[in-house]
């Protein structure tokens, strides 16, 4: 069984989602693979992070965890959407617990008792019960089964760059192919792998990612710089998607909020763009500092508010 989420993040049954992100945040930037290439353990925990905060960050899955834990409320209907992807078995309405649904017993009993719906063309209670139709004694048609739909976690740089997702169907592991650049809402179809045969239909929520954000297919983050680096420019080492480092140029006088675009480093042919952040020293200066600070400003007069709207 799965370890419980809340000693995975680290947190109390009554922290709040704000708590619960931050910790996730944490934990995810320790173990993301970019961070530990090759470390099985550290993956293994990313893994064990994600999972965690797709209960604890999701209000209607993490009140379900709270009241049923892991093995989820014993509705007995296969689209109940446990928790981590999981299906109970068992047949629509029986109720959790119970031996199997057998229709072709129950038909034998209600023939026996005098019941028996079973003539010429006409539906038998293991037809209706079942879902089939009978044409003719021996001869029954199926309708499909309604497809069962839940939804599933997918890490950013997987639903970035394509990959597997592993949920559990009915005690089995399932691994669902996730294509590359999938977008936040989109469903993922698993043929064949419910209750009697229904296909599995998922709607993906992608998890944030610890640095990277994503708008379409283009990928932002944030690279802070300091006053004097933005002034005087510099060069400094940025992550990418696809795991490689970069060291780019910062243009002399870039201003906070200035973006530089990298062609072709984003989602299916999309661009990644730097947001530079511009940071001041924290705190009081000190004396020698404030004038040369100022005799800066004199030598070069800006009026930062000139175009403003306002104005």
């Amino acid at each position: 069984m799965p370890r419980d989420p809340y000693e995975v993040l680290g947190v109390s049954k009554s922290a709040t989602a704000e708590e619960i992100n931050k910790a996730y945040r944490k934990l995810s930037k320790k173990y993301h693979p970019d961070r530990n290439p090759g470390d099985k353990d550290a993956d293994a925990k990313y893994k064990e992070v994600q999972s965690a905060h797709d209960i604890l960050g999701d209000a209607n899955k993490k009140a379900q965890f709270d009241q049923f834990g892991f093995a989820g409320p014993q509705t007995g209907f296969p689209g109940g959407g446990v928790p981590g992807g999981g299906f109970p078995g068992g047949f629509p309405g029986a109720g959790g617990g119970g031996a199997p649904f057998d229709p072709e017993a129950a038909q034998h009993l209600f023939d026996l008792f005098g019941g028996g719906m079973g003539g010429a063309g006409g539906p038998d209670l293991s037809d209706l019960l079942s879902g089939g139709r009978r044409k003719g004694r021996g001869t029954r048609t199926r309708r499909p089964a309604e497809p069962v739909e839940s939804e599933v976690t997918v890490p950013f740089d997987v639903a970035a760059t394509g990959g597997s997702v592993a949920i559990e169907v009915d005690g089995r592991r399932i691994d669902v192919k996730v294509p590359a650049g999938i977008e936040e809402g989109k469903k993922l179809r698993v043929p064949a792998e419910a209750t009697g045969g229904a296909d599995v239909l998922l709607k993906v929520k992608i998890a944030p990612h610890p640095y990277f954000r994503r708008e379409g297919n283009d990928v932002l983050l944030d690279v802070p710089v300091s006053l004097a680096e933005a002034v005087l420019g510099a060069k400094v080492d940025v992550p990418t998607l696809d795991g490689t480092k970069l060291t780019v140029t910062v243009p002399p006088g870039t201003s906070g909020g200035k973006k530089l675009r990298l062609r072709g480093k984003g989602i299916a042919g999309g661009d990644q763009y730097l947001v530079f952040k511009v940071e001041v020293p924290a705190g009081k200066v000190d004396d020698k500092s404030r004038e040369l600070i100022e005799e800066f400003a004199k030598l070069n007069p800006q009026h930062p508010r000139a175009n403003a709207p306002w104005m």
